[in-house]
């Protein structure tokens, strides 16, 4: 466990103005309405993907929800579900935190991916944003 989350850390410069650990209230991510993803990228311990000028490099389970129902799923050591083909080359139309442990990505064919902050003591993603002087650490 403490492996995949170490990798993602020893490539990132972690600024001292971020907090780890919870996602801020501050994280900007209205950069990504409108974008899409032509790539989803799996690794051993890391699922990670790019919105426009925004990376995203996720450790924690991601869930895909259609109408209120879970429709898919990725988690460490395993292969995503196949829904999450129908994200590629589909507009996000929202882009929320929900809470201190919660990511919505809403796209424009109803599905909504939830990234969540699951750990208290690792790192669960890292998000990148181009411009920015370094990675939101979470």
């Amino acid at each position: 466990y403490p492996q995949r989350r170490a990798h993602l850390l020893s490539t990132a410069h972690i600024s001292q103005k971020r907090a780890m650990y919870r996602i801020p209230d501050t994280l900007d991510l209205s950069g990504v309405v409108g974008e899409f993803t032509t790539q989803l990228r799996v690794g051993q311990f890391d699922f990670q993907f790019t919105l426009g000028k925004v990376n995203f490099a996720v450790t924690s389970a991601i869930t895909l929800i259609q109408n209120g129902e879970v429709i898919g799923r990725w988690a460490e050591g395993e292969w995503p579900d196949r829904q999450f083909f129908n994200t590629m080359n589909v507009a996000v139309c929202k882009a929320e935190v929900r809470n201190e442990r919660l990511i919505v990505l809403h796209f424009a064919n109803a599905i909504e991916m939830h990234l969540e902050d699951d750990s208290d003591q690792y790192e669960c993603m890292v998000i990148t944003v181009e411009g920015e002087p370094g990675p939101w650490i979470i």
